[in-house]
């Protein structure tokens, strides 16, 4: 009975050894045997934060974050934005989002974006960021910290990146070269939609027959409304002074593409410091 009960598997082994060299068998071979190398293209290092270079050098850190945060919002929520003006992390950033799928898609569609003029370079960051790790592994967070302060410290002084950086320092305060930039600077053109938080807003398309009260009317409905200038010898355009620069966000953000006229749509930015 033994000898029955082996039998129906026999034949499968033996199948498997004999028919291995036959047709089907070999195309079984040639369609599995690619998926080994394929498994790789799939980057090692996904994660929830972007690592991005190439960033315009002259413009300021608040200013970047906000328009990286603008940009990448499109994408799904922004967790955090790193960037430092010190000059090892000078024109690079982090993006953090609340997902490696979010990161992904965001990654394929806006690199190359030139934002300032400069296409930036994006990549997965090897390492999560800290909001991503505080967020969604709280449990671990104070031990990837100190992971993450030990390797900051043991490569301080022998990272080749950081010794570049650290040269050219020397070598533009010997020759002046650091002011050089200085000079370029009024040839950076900021759009719009990129200028940082303001207390003031700058309202562009208005109807040409709007008054200061339809305006006091329509921007009073969010608190802390100062006051609202017009332009007279420009009746298209004016500016709206809140208390703080958060209450002139929140105002910002609601009436921008409102139509005051039932037609024309009302351009709302940050005035210009």
């Amino acid at each position: 009975m033994s000898d029955l009960a082996a039998s129906p598997v026999a034949p499968d082994i033996m199948q498997g050894v004999i028919a291995a060299p036959a047709p089907v068998q070999a195309e079984a071979m040639t369609v599995t045997a690619p998926a080994a190398p394929a498994a790789p293209a799939e980057p090692e290092h996904v994660s929830e934060t972007l690592y991005i270079q190439n960033l315009n050098e002259k413009i300021k850190i608040p200013v970047l974050k906000a328009s990286l945060r603008g940009l990448f919002k499109a994408y799904g929520e922004v967790v955090d934005v790193v960037a430092h003006s010190n000059l090892r992390m000078r024109g690079q950033a982090f993006v953090s989002f609340e997902s490696a799928d979010i990161a992904k898609k965001a990654l394929k569609e806006v690199r190359g974006f030139p934002l300032y003029s400069k296409p930036m370079q994006i990549s997965f960051a090897r390492t999560r960021s800290d909001a991503v790790v505080k967020r969604f592994d709280a449990a671990h967070f104070e031990e990837h910290k100190t992971r993450r302060l030990e390797h900051k410290k043991a490569t301080r002084y022998t990272n080749p990146i950081k010794r570049k950086y650290r040269a050219r320092k020397l070598a533009a305060e010997v020759d002046g070269a650091g002011a050089v930039p200085a000079s370029k600077r009024p040839n950076v053109q900021m759009p719009d939609e990129y200028l940082p938080p303001n207390k003031i807003l700058f309202l562009q398309n208005l109807p040409e027959s709007v008054s200061k009260d339809q305006l006091m009317a329509l921007f009073s409905q969010y608190p802390n409304l100062y006051e609202v200038r017009l332009i007279p010898t420009k009746k298209d355009i004016a500016f709206v002074e809140y208390m703080d620069e958060g209450s002139a966000t929140v105002a910002k953000d609601a009436l921008h593409n409102y139509k005051l006229d039932g037609e024309n749509k009302i351009k709302i930015t940050f005035a210009r410091k």
